[in-house]
């Protein structure tokens, strides 16, 4: 962060000077700069300032001491709080105090945001963007999956001046989120990956997504670029009909930016584009789906197809996104990250591409798709059904309705195939040394809630005769 008197940190909240009652020198914190934000004590440093958020799990409040004693100059708090050492300012909501710092701070950079929405592929596209821009431009990103009201405000707080590229994401669990987000990233290149059933608890249907994703474009940048996936027909429909300047990517002979030639092999594939064959060293075929978004995003940044090329040749996938490693006699793809209906289609594909090119049985550990709503039984068959007409041989579910998914998959599949149901991760786990073989191909995929992380590890522990 570009240091910040806390005199113009107040101006921007449009909030009184800060309580510093036992403080003998208001003008001394008043003139104070901070170079950091932080919303986690654990992690603060001197010079920061300290934003006490309320949780689900915390309270940011419980540690104002805390932040204070390892070196805030300033702390922003929804609850009465005094200091010698650091100015102290109150505000109704420190969340929304987070989101007017990030947006006044955005206005400050001379970097070009990038922003980037849709139901899937969002932090691949992200990652592989910021692989190939990084080569020729000053980037910064997101860490993690920094997408929310909380997330995107502090990676555009930690982005620095030098920086002429700032690419964040944009996630939504409900309507109403994307508006609120883009108006504070206020992008100069805005992409929406793709349109699927996600987060249908927040959402209802398919038209109320379009509606959020197409959001986006409320808070461009003037003269800024949205581009959007010309293979979702309802998507293209809603952004004519909205009025709004659009770009289209996608496979379809219609698009402005056309991929074409995909070939998919499992741990790898690739697309060509402009006439150039694009190397992608990552599983899945949504990955060579996010490598055409990412080149979509790069084109109108100014980097060249054989830069954007050279670059993704030596791409590695982030943490249980299709992260492919062997463990032992076994080869674990780790996808376990999140799921939706999507999103599980193309890892079960990958787990088959797999299959096809090297000997081992097709295990699917698989756990819930959250936030699915009145649908969730429903889509939840579906995933049976697909598992079994990809040919997976065994089945290994947890979760609320694992139970549906074995019962669809077992009824569609052929006579040899296995299923087992567990109520949860824990017992899963507590199973597998009883049925994974030597040489298993296994896929691991469930929502974060499933915390199927613990089945990886697991694995990793056992001991395969």
């Amino acid at each position: 962060m570009k240091p910040t008197r806390i005199a113009q940190l107040v101006d921007v909240l449009k909030k009184r000077i800060p309580n510093i009652n036992a403080c003998s020198d208001a003008a001394a914190h008043a003139d104070a700069v901070i170079t950091a934000i932080s919303t986690d004590s654990r992690t603060v440093k001197p010079a920061d300032c300290f934003f006490a958020i309320e949780g689900d799990n915390f309270d940011g409040h419980d540690f104002l001491d805390r932040a204070v004693e390892k070196g805030a100059r300033c702390v922003i708090t929804q609850k009465r709080f005094q200091s010698q050492k650091a100015a102290v300012l109150r505000v109704d909501d420190t969340i929304k105090a987070l989101g007017d710092l990030a947006r006044w701070y955005r206005r400050q950079l001379p970097a070009k945001v990038i922003a980037i929405t849709g139901s899937a592929g969002k932090t691949t596209t992200r990652q592989i963007a910021f692989g190939a821009l990084k080569e020729c431009f000053k980037c910064h990103q997101s860490p993690k999956s920094f997408n929310n009201n909380i997330g995107l405000p502090l990676t555009i707080l930690a982005a620095e001046p030098e920086h002429e590229f700032l690419i964040v994401e944009l996630g939504s669990n409900a309507a109403g989120e994307i508006s609120y987000l883009t108006r504070i990233a206020q992008p100069d290149i805005a992409l929406i990956t793709n349109i699927y059933p996600a987060h249908l608890a927040g959402f209802g249907c398919i038209e109320n997504i379009v509606r959020e994703k197409a959001s986006i474009s409320e808070g461009l940048a003037p003269e800024a670029v949205l581009l959007i996936n010309g293979d979702f027909e309802e998507l293209v429909a809603h952004c004519r009909d909205l009025g709004v300047p659009y770009a289209t990517f996608g496979k379809s002979p219609g698009c402005d930016i056309i991929g074409s030639d995909f070939v998919s092999r499992g741990m790898s594939g690739q697309i060509s584009v402009e006439g150039k064959t694009i190397d992608v060293p990552i599983a899945g075929s949504a990955s060579l789906e996010n490598t055409l978004a990412a080149w979509a995003v790069c084109k109108h940044a100014g980097l060249s197809v054989d830069d954007f090329a050279r670059a993704v040749k030596t791409f590695e996938a982030g943490d249980m996104r299709l992260e492919i490693s062997k463990v032992g006699p076994l080869t674990v793809i780790d996808d376990c990250y999140n799921a939706n209906p999507a999103s599980m289609k193309n890892a079960v594909d990958c787990l088959m591409q797999i299959a096809r090119v090297q000997p081992g049985r097709t295990v699917f550990i698989c756990g819930q798709m959250a936030e699915l709503g009145k649908k969730s039984r429903q889509h939840h068959a579906r995933l049976g059904r697909l598992i079994a007409s990809a040919g997976v041989e065994v089945l290994l579910a947890a979760g609320p309705f694992a139970r549906t998914t074995a019962n669809a998959a077992q009824e569609k599949a052929d006579a040899d195939f296995e299923f087992f149901v567990f109520d949860d991760t824990e017992s899963l786990c507590n199973n597998l040394v009883d049925i994974i073989r030597r040489g298993d191909i296994i896929l691991i995929k469930g929502s974060r809630s499933a915390r199927l992380e613990k089945a990886t590890e697991k694995l990793q522990k056992l001991v395969i005769l």
